[in-house]
């Protein structure tokens, strides 16, 4: 009985897209998500100026007089460093979320920005290499905290038929800022040796319209109700983001959620590691957002440049091919967005894998033939548009998505810890990694990215369930076969109902009986 029950409130769980809904997604994204796209390609185009640039003041400071090589470990530092940040960031993320809230964590972690962007910005001026690198790694903590709380404070907010739709607009601010990126780092624009600092600091600006804003926003309705037991401001929040639809049901949802959670704790990274009745879930978070990292795409957005120039590209058209593919990745973003409540998560992701695995082997087979064929260059470019396309398209936010569906709310904060550390270390090692990789390995070395991609393809196809508009319960218990878990069936007579009172609610105890 209590479980028809679930099911018939599930079915009344659906909203419209409100303007507080959208407000609220393109605010959070627009000052977290969009600055992480952003520092990932940021340090593509004035590389050699930053190389320049160590090279000068170790020099003056130091009297190091370094070689090539040397450098060439300096700047992957630079570049890796963010992701080292981001992996601290992501450690912090389980307590904070519990302590501060959804809203409440976006909010504080601002403060790393304007350090981090300001240590960057004066370090030209201050003749200091060091502060660049802290700078990265600063802002890179931001990344980490914000990269796994934005998804979970938009999948908490959003009904659950606009969950794919909200849950993605991150990924394409994440688009948005490479493409940001690359246009700025133009030699037209801010390319050029003199403005590279302003350039790396232009990360304070996003923030401080995120910071004036944000705050004036609800908290998670779900972290109202189930972790603080605030049910009039739950109702508060629902109003706010529904203005319209049953919010009684969605209330009596998450208080099922609540009962079924009543002697659970929200769990550390050690328990949810032990914890047998999600360990499908957990492997499932492991191989999306490992796979997402180890696809190449952090290879090509780190690298592009030199990706380029080895496929032939004339120096001075490099910078301008770059561009253009900041325009297939918006693209491909949107397409995402706009067909994932359509097509579900499932084909997003093993369709996505599956283009990428398709074009790093034909970057690999379009270099080895350069030399006797000449338009296999356009080749090698065009696969790299094509792993662009086909990471926008669906492994650029679908796995953070999945992450908060596939958890209940006392798992969510260290399921969203566990997939921001291995992400960030992913990400760390392909950025440092990479271009000793290549100069090892040559054009095969991404033949190991393809390999990567196809098997989380298949991964995919044959163990992920679609989580396409279903409740949070739905899905843990979709879960429950592959975890020997047999289906717990909730007591008729300790169902908890949302008892109406002057328009808002309190938690009552309701009799079906």
């Amino acid at each position: 009985m209590a479980e028809e029950l679930l099911k018939e409130n599930a079915a009344k769980i659906t909203g419209n897209l409100t303007w507080s809904l959208l407000a609220v997604a393109f605010l959070a994204s627009f000052g977290s998500s969009m600055l992480y796209g952003f520092n990932l390609a940021v340090v593509n185009s004035p590389a050699e100026y930053i190389k320049a640039f160590y090279n000068e003041t170790l020099t003056e400071n130091h009297h190091w007089h370094l070689d090539e090589h040397f450098l060439t470990v300096l700047y992957a530092l630079t570049v890796s460093i963010f992701a080292i940040g981001g992996m601290t960031g992501a450690l912090l993320v389980g307590r904070l979320v519990t302590k501060y809230g959804r809203k409440g964590t976006l909010v504080r972690s601002t403060i790393l920005v304007f350090i981090g962007g300001t240590l960057m910005g004066f370090s030209r001026w201050f003749r200091d290499p060091w502060m660049v690198i802290a700078g990265r790694f600063i802002t890179g903590v931001h990344s980490g905290i914000s990269l796994s709380v934005v998804p979970m404070y938009l999948g908490e907010i959003a009904p659950k038929n606009l969950r794919g739709f909200l849950g993605l607009v991150p990924s394409i601010h994440i688009c948005i800022g490479v493409f940001i990126a690359q246009v700025l780092g133009l030699s037209e624009l801010l390319g050029k040796e003199e403005h590279w600092p302003l350039l790396l600091s232009l990360v304070l600006f996003p923030t401080l319209v995120q910071l004036m804003l944000l705050p004036w926003f609800p908290e998670s309705p779900r972290y109202l109700l189930i972790d603080k037991g605030n049910v009039y401001a739950t109702v508060k929040a629902l109003k706010y983001f529904r203005k319209k639809g049953n919010i009684q049901a969605e209330v009596e949802e998450m208080q099922e959620e609540q009962r079924s959670l009543s002697s659970v704790k929200t769990l550390s990274v050690r328990r949810l590691l032990m914890d047998r009745s999600v360990r499908w879930q957990v492997l499932t978070t492991m191989v999306v957002n490992i796979g997402m990292q180890l696809s190449g795409i952090d290879a090509i957005w780190f690298y592009t440049n030199d990706i380029f120039r080895d496929a032939g590209i004339p120096e001075h058209d490099i910078q301008y091919t770059t561009v253009g593919t900041g325009v297939i990745e918006v693209i491909a973003g949107l397409l995402g967005i706009l067909t994932i409540e359509r097509l579900g998560r499932r084909p997003l992701i093993y369709g996505g894998f599956f283009v990428m695995g398709l074009c790093c082997a034909g970057i690999t087979v379009s270099v080895l033939l350069q030399a006797q064929l000449p338009f296999m260059k356009y080749i090698s470019v065009g696969c790299v548009v094509g792993i662009i396309a086909g990471f926008c398209i669906g492994p650029a936010g679908v796995p953070y998505l999945i992450t908060a569906e596939l958890f209940k709310q006392s798992h969510r904060p260290a399921a969203y810890t566990i997939a921001g550390c291995l992400s960030w270390f992913s990400n760390f090692l392909i950025g440092f990694v990479f271009p000793f990789l290549e100069e090892a390995t040559g054009p095969y070395c991404y033949l190991i990215f393809c390999a990567i991609c196809w098997g989380v393809a298949l991964y995919t196809i044959f163990i992920i369930p679609e989580t396409k508009n279903k409740t949070f319960l739905e899905i843990s218990q979709m879960f429950n076969t592959k975890n020997s878990i047999r289906k717990e069936e909730p007591t008729p007579n300790s169902h908890l109902k949302l008892a109406l009172m002057n328009g808002y609610g309190s938690l009552g105890l309701h009799d079906e009986n």
